[in-house]
């Protein structure tokens, strides 16, 4: 396990970053997909660029990418030129092989973005890439970090994180899963489970084409984890939302809760 960073505090904090203003009309959206953990790194980038004002960006050292789907790094590119232009800020980028090499041919290609892979400023290069093994733990700012593969259409990581007595599971973007759980299970105990659910019961074709959960699917997943643990649904389509939270609703799940965007979650 490599340690990255050292942290006094003992609570995992996690916020799911909003990537939309409040209209004070309804509940806030998710139209990205990022999670900023103890101030200090992120998951998946987003609404990274966007949802955070400048001097918290500049606290954020590592971004780990779990996929390479838009929405989950969308202002990555932003997010980095916000933060490279002072010193001592440079952030290492975490993903697996599969999301690195993306990254390098489609993102930062001299086309869509400039090459900032292979760019320097003062000698210095703009960023570092770090390869995520799958099982194989990191530990940033007293968080272990532990990736694990889950059924997306796209090589994607779930996460497990730990640190103290705080156990907290991410699912990412998946299908039904089978390591994830068997992972969860092993630890103690689990604190919480931010899970996806991204279609309604009546697109659940679409649900196993895409590899996403809807309730349906949500209900089984819950069932998995052997530990009594918080369920916090994530990822909900917009334009789905009212129907998948009723339908969420109807299950009677104990300890369900429906993610709120800028929330900060303390476990």
């Amino acid at each position: 396990m490599v340690a990255l960073l050292a942290q006094e505090s003992r609570i995992v904090k996690i916020k799911l970053l909003p990537s939309a203003i409040q209209s004070g009309r309804g509940p806030e959206l998710q139209f990205l997909s990022s999670y900023l953990v103890n101030d200090c790194f992120a998951i998946d980038a987003g609404g990274l660029g966007i949802a955070l004002d400048l001097e918290s960006q500049l606290k954020v050292k590592h971004v780990l990418l779990s996929h390479s789907h838009i929405d989950h790094l969308a202002t990555l590119p932003v997010f980095l030129e916000n933060t490279e232009e002072f010193a001592g800020t440079r952030v290492t980028i975490h993903g697996s092989e599969p999301v690195l090499d993306d990254l390098k041919r489609h993102i930062f290609n001299g086309r869509l973005w400039p090459d900032l892979v292979h760019a320097t400023l003062n000698a210095q290069p703009f960023f570092h890439l770090a390869a995520l093994e799958p099982g194989r733990p990191l530990e940033i700012a007293g968080v272990k970090i532990t990736p694990i593969p889950v059924n997306h259409v796209v090589p994607t990581m779930g996460f497990l994180l730990e640190e103290g007595a705080a156990a907290v599971v991410l699912t990412m973007d998946t299908g039904p899963t089978e390591e994830l759980w068997r992972h969860a299970n092993s630890l103690a105990k689990v604190n919480a489970v931010f899970i996806e659910v991204t279609f309604p019961n009546a697109l659940d074709d679409l649900g196993e084409i895409a590899k996403h959960l809807t309730p349906r699917t949500f209900a089984e997943e819950v069932r998995k984890l052997a530990h009594p643990a918080k369920f916090i649904a994530v990822h909900i389509k917009p334009r789905y939302y009212t129907q998948i939270v009723d339908e969420l609703q109807a299950l009677g799940l104990p300890d369900l809760e429906i993610g709120v965007p800028g929330r900060e979650y303390c476990f």
